[in-house]
Parts: C-alpha cells; sequence; structure tokens
C-alpha cells in the first residue's frame, strides 16, 4: 500500500469513478472519449497496486465490490478537492474585478485586517475594498439586511443573526495599566480580581463593553467606568496617564508599549479569548470579488 502515493494517478481514479458510475465499462469509456481497453487497463492497473479487485465483470456491465467502493468513496472526495482548487486558482488567474463593501468592529480593524486587506490587493489589484468601522452588532445587522457584502464581528450575537460565517482570527483581552500599578509585573490577572479599580473604558455601543458588562452581572460585581472614550488608542492614552486600568485586546495594546508607559497583563479567564469572524448573506450569492475576499481571509486563520 505505500506504493498508492507514489503509483496511482488522477486519470485512473476518474476512470475508475466513470466506470462505478455508468456501471458499464464500455459507456464510461464512450463518456471519457478513451479506448475501452484503455479503461480496462487502467482499472487493471489500480488492482494491481491494492492486490484486490475493485469491480466484478457481469454479462450486462459491472458490480463494484466493496474494496471497490472504499476506493470510489476517496476517489470521489479527491476529485472534488481537485475541482475546487482549480476553481479557486482560476481567480487568481483571471483576476476577479469590482469592489467589495466590507464592514468591520474595531477589534478585526486594529489588530489583523490592514495587512490582510493590503495582502488581497497585492494579488488582485483590480478589487477595491471599501472598509467602514462599525459595532458588532451593526455589522450583523447589516449583513443580514444586505448593507454590505462581508462583515467582520465578534462571534457572539451569531446564533440570534440571520447569516452565514467562516472563521477568521482570534484574540485574547488584556489589562492595561499603568507601569507602577500593582498588576504591573503579574504573569496573568483574572478578572474577578479586579474589583474596585477603576476603569476607563469605550462607549456603551462598543461588543467589548456589552462583554465585560456581561461578565460583571455574572460575578454579581459592577465596574467603576469614570471615562469612556470611542478608540482603542485613547483608551490606552488614558491608561498611559494614570486615569484608570482598561481591558484591550492584547495584540492592539503591544503597539503601544514602546510608546506608551503602560504594561499589558492577559487576562487568565477562558472568555478573554473570543473568535473573530467573516460573515455574510449567504455564500452562494457573494459577487466572484467578494468570494475571493472570504476564501483569502479564511485562509489566514492562524
Amino acid at each position: 500500500m505505500e506504493n498508492l502515493l507514489k503509483k496511482l494517478d488522477l486519470t485512473s481514479l476518474r476512470l475508475f469513478v466513470a466506470v462505478c458510475q455508468e456501471k458499464n465499462i464500455a459507456r464510461a469509456a464512450e463518456r471519457e472519449f478513451i479506448a475501452s481497453s484503455a479503461v480496462s487497463r487502467r482499472i487493471a492497473e489500480i488492482e494491481g497496486l491494492i492486490g484486490l479487485p475493485v469491480i466484478e465483470r457481469q454479462s450486462r456491465g459491472i458490480a463494484v465490490t466493496p474494496v471497490g467502493e472504499t476506493v470510489l468513496r476517496y476517489a470521489q472526495m479527491i476529485i472534488a478537492d481537485i475541482e475546487a482548487m482549480s476553481a479557486e486558482l482560476s481567480l487568481f488567474q483571471s483576476g476577479a474585478k469590482g469592489s467589495v463593501r466590507v464592514v468591520a468592529n474595531l477589534s478585526s480593524i486594529v489588530q489583523f485586517l490592514p495587512e490582510d486587506v493590503a495582502a488581497f490587493e497585492r494579488v488582485f489589484p483590480n478589487v477595491h475594498i471599501d472598509l467602514e468601522e462599525r459595532h458588532t452588532a451593526d455589522v450583523l445587522r447589516l449583513i443580514a439586511e444586505r448593507g454590505a457584502d462581508l462583515g467582520i464581528c465578534n462571534a457572539t450575537g451569531l446564533d440570534a443573526a440571520e447569516v452565514e460565517h467562516a472563521p477568521y482570527r482570534s484574540d485574547r483581552l488584556a489589562l492595561a495599566v499603568p507601569r507602577a500599578h500593582r498588576f504591573a509585573a503579574a504573569a496573568r490577572v483574572a478578572f474577578a480580581e479586579l474589583t474596585g479599580e477603576r476603569f476607563v473604558g469605550l462607549h456603551d455601543e462598543s461588543a467589548l463593553t456589552r462583554q465585560l458588562a456581561a461578565e460583571a452581572a455574572r460575578q454579581h460585581a459592577q465596574l467603576d467606568v469614570k471615562i469612556r472614550v470611542s478608540s482603542l488608542d485613547a483608551l490606552c492614552r488614558m491608561v498611559h496617564a494614570g486615569l484608570g486600568v482598561a481591558i484591550v485586546p492584547e495584540q492592539t495594546a503591544q503597539l503601544y508599549l514602546g510608546t506608551l508607559d503602560i504594561a499589558i497583563v492577559p487576562l487568565s479567564d477562558a472568555w478573554a479569548v473570543r473568535q473573530l469572524v467573516i460573515v455574510y448573506k449567504h455564500r452562494e450569492q457573494l459577487s466572484a470579488s467578494a468570494a475571493a475576499l472570504v476564501r483569502f481571509l479564511a485562509q489566514e486563520v492562524t
């Protein structure tokens, strides 16, 4: 069996599938525009490699053996994968054209999308990306209402949204504190340990604000938020100025470690790891440009 990978070729598999579908070698040969003897030879080669019969010849055609059924199942999957790869590569060869409107939440825009969109446009220079920042709830609403082609947002809330989705990236929440803070040197910190801290936070509409409020309520606690701002950049600057601590996406906060007087401590809570997803109304209804962008972003998952 170790010789299968080296000696079993796609043409033989394709002809074997045709024979199984037609239940007749002559009809399969006619369908594939090849001589019946050549088809029979290919089947014999498969049987020689496996060491077991894959078909039984009968007076009116063929019957597939149990071994042949196994080969058929895998052959169909292999051919389907090759066809899917061909279709996807054709997008790169021909070059998708047009524009794609993308709405994305703040976390994805700050952490991942700039580099990913730039890489996509290098491959598809004729596709224009119109990117707009929106809160997660607005992203889901716009996609459901067909107000945009694609969305990037947190996975929370997907169950109630009338959209389809694919995985994009994951991020971890962390505590941003002034360097002189008591938690600055900690390896990790639990959300429950932050009771009594003075917070700076984002506006109420943000998914992060809602997530933290929900977790605080679950723990029968209340966050002492003195200042609210509209961006993660402003949030980190407020921490730098000593106006409070903040919970932010870890990768975002790391951008400011060299310029601001802050320390970053990952949250140890399981819910602090969040999944970002690509959302769209219906996959089969996406334009060629939007479909190419979904494939490109989804394969960047880490």
